[in-house]
């Protein structure tokens, strides 16, 4: 009887650990939206940066093209990016492109989501309903995982994304 027992509470623990991996999965037609997170602002701070991963496992393009949330006044689609030795930052007034079979990373320094207007301060630990409005896939619900003011990725990234956040 005792082996039978350690299956359960084995079978147990691989759905906890199974669940909350996959906790931050969303799925919208085609599309996979993973790791959406922002960092904690500073008292008084109007604006934060939103970060996620897109896949396309379909065959047709979408596109990113707004976001909402009750905690912000309004929710942009940013771009930062060196030129000619300066740092750039521009609205993507078209949104952003989900080519198929491709993988889009909005993260610090790159492709991001600008919060702007906000109603209060963003708080490590606080987890933040937004609502992405997508081309194709329509509306879906993620909700940010608030990390430490200077994060550069996501807790449960933890090392395995490191030096390539910048890269597109």
């Amino acid at each position: 009887m005792k082996p039978v027992l350690q299956f359960f509470a084995f079978a147990a623990l691989l759905a906890v650990l199974g669940a909350s991996a996959h906790a931050q999965e969303v799925k919208a037609g085609d599309l996979v939206i993973t790791q959406p997170w922002s960092r904690a602002t500073p008292g008084g701070a109007k604006i934060a940066g939103g970060f996620l991963t897109i896949e396309n496992k379909g065959a047709a393009p979408d596109r990113l093209i707004g976001g909402s949330g009750d905690f912000a006044g309004k929710v942009e689609i940013h771009e930062m990016a060196m030129n000619n030795g300066v740092m750039t930052m521009r609205p993507l007034d078209k949104g952003l492109p989900i080519e198929p079979g491709k993988t889009v990373k909005l993260a610090p320094g790159g492709y991001h989501l600008m919060l702007m207007d906000l109603k209060n301060s963003l708080k490590q630990g606080d987890k933040v309903p937004l609502e992405l409005q997508f081309e194709k896939a329509g509306k879906v619900t993620v909700s940010l995982d608030v990390q430490g003011v200077g994060a550069q990725a996501p807790a449960a990234a933890g090392h395995s994304s490191g030096q390539h956040d910048m890269k597109k």
